[in-house]
């Protein structure tokens, strides 16, 4: 039965703290349900809620066509769910910024220049990894949630907890010196080794549909809250994980963060609203669950929504390509080139020789080609290295987190909600 416990804090010290700051105080800890070996019952509105977000993740895997092996679009998509993570969805930095300096670290010429950028990338690599190979593992076990933290928090200031559970009580609101005026207290440290072991073993049954499933595991985690920081990021990947084991994103996985990120306030409501007090039958329990459960399918499917309008517009930019460029043999370097250029909007002539598969000289060669057609510009990396862009993708990308950042997906009528890229600017010919 989910309860509140009664403890008592005691500041350890008080030199310098504000005066109502230096005195003791109780508080509340929440103590949630157990998840695995349960039954959840779902409101058959939220049922077909949660069908429709499913089937729409699924056409997305095998129906995606303009991205050829559609490895490009799941990486400018992570990478996107890595910039609206918890922590870092407050960098400002866009998608040109950040595959400059993906592109700028593989050529490993200079020291890393880009700080937040490289931070950033660090968040990709560790979500990667964790869908990867979490995702496909035998089962989740708990020493898969610290690896999957200390990725994430390797090479940040945070480095030195990566992955080890805290010690100490912590809290989400109110001061930062005691939890007296928290918003919400997670449970004391000594039952997060119990509350991790529900938790993977729940994320290892499949009784419910993996939208579901996913979805109870982020809420249940976020409530544990067994970190002493960058919770939100480990919680966010352990969705796609979910998704992953469950076999519903073989491919591809859907931006949901990025909307629960837009829809903050009834992300936050709707996450506070699964924490209830008593039975797990009751009325407060149900009704929690079922609109958590609601809010994380309709996500999903918008999510969904503007993923396939941002891959059908890079089918018509490759279109449009292919007309600049006028007759293309197909299987040529060129060709090639057309296909992998959105999941690989900058390159080098080396990194377009590995990723078409063709020699230094035949890639160098389709790069010119390119440029000349206006499918490529050049830029200059650091001091000494030449890249070239594809800009047209770089703005249609922008384009795709300004609409993920818009309540209703239509940044005219429903502004951004978060930092995003700022719109494009285009200049028309008149007469």
């Amino acid at each position: 039965m989910a309860h509140l416990l009664k403890l008592r804090w005691d500041p350890t010290f008080v030199d310098g703290l504000p005066r109502r700051d230096r005195h003791g105080c109780e508080y509340e800890a929440y103590l949630p349900d157990r998840i695995s070996n349960r039954t959840f019952l779902l409101d058959g509105d939220v049922t077909a809620d949660v069908t429709d977000a499913e089937s729409a993740i699924q056409l997305l895997n095998s129906e995606a066509i303009a991205l050829t092996g559609l490895e490009g679009l799941a990486r400018l998509l992570l990478r996107a769910e890595a910039v609206a993570s918890s922590k870092i969805e407050g960098f400002e930095i866009g998608g040109r910024r950040l595959l400059h300096a993906e592109v700028a670290r593989t050529l490993g010429d200079d020291p890393p220049r880009d700080v937040t950028a490289e931070e950033i990338l660090g968040n990709i690599d560790a979500m990667a990894w964790a869908v990867s190979t979490v995702g496909n593992a035998e089962k989740l076990e708990v020493g898969h949630l610290y690896e999957i933290h200390r990725r994430l928090v390797a090479g940040t200031r945070l480095a030195a907890q990566g992955g080890v559970i805290r010690d100490r009580q912590n809290w989400i609101g109110g001061s930062d010196y005691n939890p007296c005026e928290a918003q919400f207290v997670p449970p004391p440290h000594e039952e997060l080794p119990r509350l991790l072991g529900d938790l993977c073993t729940f994320c290892n049954e499949d009784q419910l549909p993996a939208v579901a499933q996913a979805a109870i595991a982020h809420s249940q985690f976020e409530t544990i809250h067994p970190f002493s920081d960058g919770n939100g990021r480990t919680g966010r990947a352990l969705i796609h994980v979910v998704l992953r084991r469950r076999g519903l994103i073989p491919r591809v996985l859907p931006p949901i963060s990025l909307v629960l990120a837009t829809w903050a306030r009834d992300y936050v409501t709707r996450l506070m609203g699964t924490r209830y007090v008593g039975g797990q039958d009751s009325p407060a329990a149900r009704k929690g669950l079922n609109r958590w459960i609601g809010l994380f399918a309709t996500a999903a499917s918008r999510a969904v929504t503007d993923a396939r309008m941002y891959e059908e517009r890079v089918a018509e930019l490759q279109s449009r390509w292919r007309q600049r460029l006028g007759r293309v043999r197909k299987g040529s370097a060129v060709d090639l080139f057309l296909d992998a250029l959105p999941g690989a909007p900058v390159i080098t002539v080396k990194s377009a020789a590995e990723i078409i598969g063709r020699s230094f000289v035949a890639a160098n060669s389709a790069v010119h080609e390119l440029v000349e057609a206006q499918v490529l510009s050049q830029v200059r990396l650091g001091r000494r290295n030449r890249a070239f862009e594809a800009t047209e993708v770089i703005e249609m990308f922008n384009d795709l987190e300004r609409q993920l950042a818009s309540p209703v997906g239509d940044t005219h009528t429903s502004p951004p909600s978060r930092a995003v890229p700022a719109r494009r600017t285009t200049q028309r010919s008149h007469g």
